[in-house]
C-alpha cells in the first residue's frame, strides 16, 4: 500500500468543525448586519422631521420626491411583516406536530425491522464484507440506525424553520433599505439568504462530524457498521423533507393561485394588492415552501450524498485499513466548499456594490461562477492533501484501483456539471432569452397557445441538463466506481452555502415587494423591489436545477451501496423480477405528481371559493375602506396542506418497505432504477414550464422593451393568458417538479438503511411461489 495522506488524523480532527463553526459564525454575523436595519420608526425632532441630515439626506431622497410620510410607512412594514412571521411560525408549528408523530413510528420501525434481523440478539456477527472478521451485533446497527435517522430529522426540521425566521425578519427589512436605493436593498435580501445557507452547510456537516465520532467510541474498529448505522442520519433528512417540501408547497401555491385567479383576472387588482383577502397567505406560503422546503431539501441531499459515500469508503481500502483522513474526504470537500463560499459572498456584499437594477442578475450569477472556480481550487487541495496517492475502492465484490488525481476529477465534474445544468435552467427560464419570450409572445393568440409553448420549452429544457448528468455518472463512474458518483454529487452540493443564499434571495425579495405595494409605497420603490423579485425567480429556478441534478447522482450512488449491502451480484434488466420493478418504479413519479397537483387543485378552489366571498359580501373591500378576512385565507392553506400532505409522503415511505418485504431486493432494485430514470426528467421538465410561464408574464408586465410593450399592459387579454400560464405552472415549479426530487432520493436511501432485513427476510411472495 502506497503513503498515507499528508493530513494527519488530528489535522481532519480540527479542519472539519473549524470550518462548520466559521459557517456558523459567518451566518450570525450576516444576521447582525441585516438586523441594524431597524423596524421601528425613528423619534421625531420639534420641526417635525426624522433627525436626518448630511449624507443621509440624499439616501432618503426617493420617498421625499413622492412626498409619503416615513413614519406610518415603517408601522405598516412593521405590521405586515409581524403578520407573515406569525402565519408562517404557526403553520411550521403545526406542520411539525404531525411530522413529529410519524417521526416517532418509523423511529419504531427501524428499531424493529433492523433489530429483528439476527432476532435481537447481543452476539457479535461475522462481518458483511470482511470475510472472517467478526462485527457488532444487527441490535447495535437498530439502535444506533434508528438515533442517526432521529438527528437528521431534528437537523433538517430545525434548518427549514431557521431559514423562515430569518427569511419573515429580512423581508421588511428589505423593502425600508429599497427606500436607499438598489444596492443597499440586494444586500440585506442576499444577507439574509447567506444567513440560512451557511448555517444550513454548517450544522449539517457539524452534527454529521459529531455523530460520527461518537457512535465511533462504541463501535471502535467496525468501521463497516458504524458507517453503515450512519445511513439513518440521510434518511432522517429526506424523510422531513419530504413532508417539508410537499406541505409547504401545497401551502404556497393554494394561496398563489386563489389570489392570482380572483385577483388579477377577476377583478383587475395587482399582485399583493392588500384588498386581496389571500394575500397574506401568499407572503407566507413563500416562506413555508420556498424556504423551509427547499433547505430542507438540499439538506437531505447533502446528508444523503455524505453517507452513501462513507458507505463505499467504509468497505474500500480507507475502512480496511483504518485510514481516518482519506475515510472522511467527503466531509473535508464540505469543509472546504463552506470557505469557499464564505469568500465568494464577500464578492456580493462588501467587494463590488450593485448601482442600477440591471446589475443584480449578473451578481447573482456571478456568485456561482466564483464559488465553482474556487471550489475547483479547494477540491484539488483536499484530494492532494487529504488522500493516498494510490488506493483501492470497493466496486460490486472487487477492489479498483484508483489515484487521487481520478477522485478530484470526479469531484470536479460534479461541481462543473451542477453550473452547466444552472446556466440551461436559466436559459430556459429567465425572460431576457428567447424561449420565455417565445412563450410570452404566444399569449397574443390566448392561454391555449400559451400553455402549448410552454409545455414544450419544458420538455425541450430536459436534454442538455440529462447529457450532463449522463457525462458526470459515465466518468465518475469510470474512474472510481459508485464511489466517484457519490462525491460527484457531493461536489455538485459542495457550493450548498452559495446555492442556498441565492435561492433565499428570492422570496425574501418576493416578500418585500409584496409589502411595499401593501404598505402603499411608491410606484419607483416597487420598481425595485420587483427587479429583485426578477432576477430572485431566476435564480430559484437554478436553484432547483441544481437539486434535481444532484437527487439524480445521490440517488444513484445510493441505489450502488444497497445493491452491495443486498449482495445483488447484477441488476439483469430482462429478469422478469427485475422488469416489474422497473416499469412499476417508472409510474410512480406520475402517481406522486398526480397526487400533488390535485392537492394544490382542490386546495386552490377553496380558497378561489373564499376571496370571492369575501369580495361578494363583505362590502368596502374594492374600496379599501374595510380590511378583508385575511385569518381565514391562511387556514384554509394551513388545513389543506397539512390534510393533503399525507397521502403522497406515504406513498415515498411505504412503497420502498412493501416491495421489499413481498418481493425481495432484486424487485426493489428495478423499483429504484425505474423511478430514478423517470422522476428526473419529470422534475426538470416540470420545474422548467412552471418557471418559464412565471417570467413570461413578468416579462409582459414590466414592459422593459418594445416586444412587451406591445403584449401588455396589465389587465391586456395577453396579459390575462400568461396568468392563467403562470397559475397552471404554480403547483409544477413549486410542488411537485421539486418533491420529485426528493422521492428518488428518499426511496433509496430508505432501501439502503432497511437492505439487511429486506436481504435476510424479505420476497416473501416469491418464496411461497
Amino acid at each position: 500500500m502506497a503513503a498515507s495522506a499528508f493530513l494527519p488524523e488530528l489535522g481532519t480532527q480540527v479542519v472539519v468543525p473549524v470550518a462548520a463553526v466559521v459557517g456558523i459564525a459567518f451566518a450570525v454575523l450576516q444576521w447582525v448586519l441585516v438586523s441594524k436595519v431597524k423596524l421601528t420608526p425613528e423619534p421625531r425632532r420639534g420641526d417635525g422631521s426624522s433627525g436626518k441630515s448630511g449624507a443621509g439626506a440624499s439616501e432618503y431622497l426617493i420617498e421625499e420626491e413622492e412626498g409619503l410620510n416615513e413614519h406610518n410607512v415603517v408601522v405598516k412594514c412593521a405590521e405586515i411583516q409581524n403578520a407573515i412571521s406569525e402565519g408562517a411560525t404557526s403553520f411550521l408549528f403545526t406542520e411539525y406536530k404531525y411530522v413529529g408523530l410519524f417521526m416517532g413510528i418509523f423511529a419504531v420501525l427501524i428499531f424493529l425491522f433492523l433489530g429483528s434481523v439476527e432476532s435481537f440478539s447481543t452476539k457479535s456477527q461475522p462481518c458483511h464484507y470482511s470475510q472472517g472478521k467478526m462485527c457488532k451485533p444487527a441490535l447495535a446497527n437498530a439502535i444506533f440506525s434508528t438515533v442517526a435517522f432521529v438527528l437528521g430529522a431534528v437537523t433538517s426540521l430545525v434548518s427549514g424553520f431557521l431559514g423562515m425566521k430569518i427569511a419573515t425578519y429580512a423581508n421588511a427589512r428589505t423593502t425600508l433599505e429599497a427606500t436607499k436605493g438598489v444596492g443597499k436593498a440586494f444586500i440585506t435580501a442576499f444577507r439574509s439568504g447567506a444567513v440560512m445557507g451557511f448555517l444550513l452547510a454548517a450544522s449539517g456537516l457539524f452534527v454529521l462530524y459529531i455523530a460520527i465520532n461518537l457512535f465511533g467510541i462504541y463501535y471502535g474498529d467496525d468501521w463497516e457498521g458504524l458507517y453503515e448505522a450512519i445511513t439513518g442520519y440521510g434518511l432522517g433528512g429526506s424523510s422531513m423533507a419530504l413532508f417539508g417540501r410537499v406541505g409547504g408547497g401545497i401551502y404556497t401555491k393554494a394561496a398563489d393561485v386563489g389570489a392570482d385567479l380572483v385577483g388579477k383576472v377577476e377583478r383587475n387588482i395587482p399582485e399583493d394588492d392588500p384588498r386581496n383577502p389571500a394575500v397574506i397567505a401568499d407572503n407566507v406560503g413563500d416562506n413555508v415552501g420556498d424556504i423551509a422546503g427547499m433547505g430542507s431539501d438540499l439538506f437531505g441531499s447533502y446528508a444523503e450524498s455524505s453517507c452513501a459515500a462513507l458507505v463505499v469508503a467504509s468497505i474500500s481500502s480507507f475502512g480496511i485499513n483504518h485510514e481516518f483522513t482519506p475515510m472522511l474526504y467527503p466531509l473535508l470537500i464540505s469543509s472546504v466548499g463552506i470557505i469557499a463560499c464564505l469568500i465568494t459572498t464577500l464578492f456580493a456584499t462588501d467587494f463590488f456594490e450593485i448601482k442600477a437594477v440591471d446589475e443584480i442578475e449578473p451578481a447573482l450569477k456571478k456568485q456561482l461562477i466564483i464559488s465553482t472556480a474556487v471550489m475547483t481550487v479547494g477540491i484539488a487541495l483536499v484530494s492532494w492533501l487529504g488522500l493516498p496517492y494510490t488506493f483501492t475502492i470497493y466496486n460490486f465484490g472487487v477492489q479498483k484501483t484508483v489515484y487521487n488525481w481520478q477522485l478530484f476529477l470526479c469531484v470536479a465534474v460534479g461541481l462543473w456539471a451542477g453550473l452547466v445544468i444552472g446556466f440551461v435552467t436559466e436559459y430556459y427560464t429567465s425572460n431576457a432569452y428567447s424561449p420565455v419570450q417565445d412563450v410570452a409572445d404566444s399569449c397574443r393568440t390566448g392561454a391555449a397557445t400559451n400553455v402549448i409553448f410552454g409545455l414544450a420549452l419544458g420538455y425541450k429544457s430536459v436534454i442538455i441538463p440529462i447529457f450532463a448528468i449522463a457525462f458526470s455518472i459515465f466518468l465518475s463512474f469510470s474512474l472510481a466506481a459508485m464511489y466517484g458518483v457519490a462525491v460527484a454529487a457531493l461536489g455538485m452540493l459542495s457550493t450548498i452555502a452559495t446555492g442556498l443564499a441565492i435561492d433565499a434571495y428570492g422570496p425574501i425579495s418576493d416578500n418585500a415587494g409584496g409589502i411595499a405595494e401593501m404598505a402603499g409605497m411608491s410606484h419607483r420603490i416597487r420598481e425595485i423591489t420587483d427587479a429583485l423579485d426578477a432576477a430572485g425567480n431566476t435564480t430559484a429556478a437554478i436553484g432547483k436545477g441544481f437539486a434535481i441534478g444532484s437527487a439524480a447522482l445521490v440517488s444513484l450512488a445510493l441505489f450502488g451501496a444497497f445493491v452491495s449491502r443486498a449482495a445483488i451480484s447484477t441488476v439483469d434488466v430482462l429478469s422478469p423480477k427485475v422488469f416489474i420493478g422497473l416499469i412499476v418504479g417508472a409510474m410512480l413519479p406520475y402517481w406522486f405528481s398526480a397526487m400533488t397537483m390535485k392537492s394544490v387543485g382542490s386546495a386552490a378552489l377553496k380558497m378561489v371559493e373564499e376571496v370571492r366571498r369575501q369580495f361578494n359580501t363583505i362590502p368596502g373591500i374594492m374600496e379599501g375602506t374595510t380590511k378583508p378576512d385575511y385569518a381565514t385565507c391562511v387556514k384554509i392553506s394551513t388545513d389543506a396542506s397539512i390534510k393533503e400532505m399525507m397521502p403522497p409522503g406515504a406513498l415515498v415511505m411505504l412503497t420502498p418497505l412493501i416491495v421489499g418485504i413481498l418481493f425481495g431486493v432484486e424487485t426493489l432494485s428495478g423499483v429504484l432504477a425505474g423511478a430514478l430514470v423517470s422522476g428526473v426528467q419529470i422534475a426538470i421538465s416540470a420545474s422548467n414550464t412552471g418557471g418559464a410561464w412565471d417570467n413570461a408574464k413578468k416579462y409582459i408586465e414590466a414592459g422593459a422593451s418594445e416586444h412587451a410593450r406591445t403584449l401588455g399592459p396589465k389587465g391586456s387579454d395577453p396579459h390575462k393568458a400568461a396568468v392563467i400560464g403562470d397559475t397552471i405552472g404554480d403547483p409544477l415549479k413549486d410542488t411537485s417538479g421539486p418533491s420529485l426530487n426528493i422521492l428518488i432520493k428518499l426511496m433509496a436511501v430508505e432501501s439502503l438503511v432497511f437492505a439487511p432485513f429486506f436481504s435476510t427476510h424479505g420476497g416473501i411472495l416469491f418464496k411461497w411461489l
